[in-house]
């Protein structure tokens, strides 16, 4: 996948095996995962296979989660994008938008700006009819975002136990 997306203080790019050590890091802090299962990893093994993962939603489908560097330092922050997602709803397949950032860039605004560029590429370059998105009904950061880039609250369903929050945003320029 060649890809690149460029915000005013970000840059999303395509995730690679160099990035093991930094997903590790970032995934492994409990903190993190809170409201994702509370299931950190452990070993940067299971890093590598997540990121085998992405590389496989690349050549499947064209698409997948981005790594997120800041622009001024070239640091990993985390990653956002879009994924084409089928195991979180069962009952259905879509385009999932999400973020997911190291606890110390955390309240910045960089999973917003990120979104943003997200769902602008997947309309406007991926011409997707919908985007959709999930949030544990607790992680009031996440839902907050997606209330903020314009993701539309369409109700609520169960996740290995977990009450989560189901956005959709529709295409306005396909009807």
């Amino acid at each position: 996948m060649n890809i690149k997306l460029e915000t005013k203080r970000l840059i999303l790019r395509p995730i690679n095996e160099n990035d093991a050590q930094n997903f590790y890091e970032m995934d492994s802090n409990p903190k993190v995962h809170i409201y994702l299962g509370n299931n950190p990893v452990t070993s940067i093994e299971q890093s590598k296979s997540k990121i085998e993962g992405v590389l496989q939603q690349y050549k499947d489908f064209g698409v997948g989660r981005l790594a997120m560097e800041k622009k001024d330092t070239g640091e990993f922050i985390g990653w956002s994008g879009l994924k084409f997602e089928r195991e979180l709803r069962k009952e259905f397949d879509y385009y999932d938008l999400g973020y997911r950032l190291k606890e110390e860039f955390w309240g910045n605004g960089y999973a917003t700006e990120a979104a943003i560029a997200s769902l602008d590429y997947g309309f406007n370059d991926l011409k997707l009819k919908e985007i959709c998105a999930a949030a544990d009904v607790n992680h009031i950061a996440s839902n907050t975002i997606l209330k903020k880039i314009g993701m539309q609250p369409s109700g609520t369903f169960e996740y290995e136990g977990d009450l989560c929050n189901w956005y959709i945003l529709e295409n306005t320029q396909i009807r």
